[in-house]
């Protein structure tokens, strides 16, 4: 692709291109860190990356780069370089769109694979691709221009909307409802029973388990992750919330829109979870607490109560993040502070 295409096709799109200087209309074949970019890569800097990085900007072997529109520094930069380049507001946006342009999908051929296996009043649309070793339950839905990659499980009375990726050995169970481009990512778990079980003097007894889970459009869930159904009601994961790999949310959560939550998030059954929340990995939600909208809670964070909206909140129990990293600071002193509360208490003994 060459330079001038790239450009077209970034006007087009949401990164905001700003200014741009085509002195060699290179060929673009790939893209690449600006540390290991070689002749014929795109790369990018944005205003949060490291000094390293920017420090290469004069000697990177990168044939264009794409840059931000709001930094200084990187502007004058640009009367110095040699290279091709682009002025973005969003210039991290702007290499992810390039990346789609370089690296467009593999597109699977449309059909059903004559190993997969298709259960009784199942709704295939156009444009649908099954693949080999499928299982496809009755009375369930595929929308147009899914893909359902090999072992794929999809239990009975599923509805899959249209344009869904479904990687390879994820299972969907019974009653669950996936919107228009949805990702599932390989080895992942739909619907599965939630952890309900009664305590009685003769040990556990098992809450059936027949609620539903519903994924908004445009979820993405990571590999190996796992959204169980209740025993009643539903499991909601609102419209582009985006799941990593091995998040576990439990029976009867509800997350709003375009949500974000690292490797290794839990969350308790019955949690409410508002508009945008970010949870860093490990973090650990409780039963049935409240999460507002915009809430930030970093790596290892135990949220134990309900949080208000627009809070950032670390570690266990969470707490307000700058007290959290005051409170981390002094954690190191303990011990001398201990000893001089010791030594003040045989002062006052005395």
């Amino acid at each position: 692709m060459q330079f001038n295409e790239i450009i077209e096709n970034l006007k087009q799109g949401q990164s905001g291109v700003v200014d741009f200087k085509i002195k060699n209309n290179p060929v673009i074949l790939a893209a690449a860190s600006l540390d290991k970019a070689k002749v014929n890569d795109i790369s990018f800097l944005d205003n949060n990356s490291p000094l390293n990085l920017r420090n290469l900007l004069e000697i990177s072997k990168a044939s264009a780069l794409l840059l931000p529109a709001n930094d200084n520094y990187i502007v004058e930069m640009t009367k110095k370089i040699q290279v091709d380049w682009i002025l973005l507001k969003e210039p991290k946006i702007a290499f992810a769109e390039t990346l789609e342009f370089l690296y467009p999908s593999n597109i699977e051929s449309e059909g059903i694979h004559k190993s997969a296996v298709i259960g009784t009043n199942v709704k295939i649309s156009p444009g649908v691709s099954i693949g080999a070793n499928v299982y496809i339950g009755d009375n369930t839905e595929i929308g147009a221009g899914t893909v359902v990659h090999a072992g794929v499980v999809v239990y009975k009375n599923v509805s899959i909307g249209a344009k869904n990726l479904i990687h390879a050995n994820s299972v969907i169970h019974s009653g669950s409802t996936l919107g228009d481009e949805c990702v599932i990512n390989a080895n992942a778990v739909i619907g599965g029973e939630g952890f309900g079980f009664v305590p009685t003097s003769n040990g556990w007894k098992k809450m059936p388990q027949v609620g539903i889970v519903i994924l908004k459009n445009k979820v993405e869930v990571g590999s190996g992750s796992t959204i169980d159904r209740p025993s009643v009601g539903e499991t909601i994961i609102g419209e582009d919330t985006k799941i990593d790999n091995l998040v576990q949310i439990g029976h009867g959560v509800t997350t709003g829109k375009s949500c974000a939550m690292a490797a290794q998030v839990g969350i308790a059954g019955g949690a409410q979870i508002g508009d945008g929340v970010i949870l860093a990995g490990q973090v650990g939600v409780s039963n049935r607490v409240k999460i507002g909208d915009r809430v930030i809670a970093s790596s290892k964070t135990g949220i134990v109560s309900n949080v208000e909206a627009g809070k950032v909140v670390s570690g266990f129990p969470a707490l307000p993040n700058k007290l959290w990293l005051r409170c981390s600071a002094n954690f190191k002193k303990l011990p001398e502070i201990a000893k001089a509360v010791r030594q003040l208490d045989r002062r006052n003994s005395r």
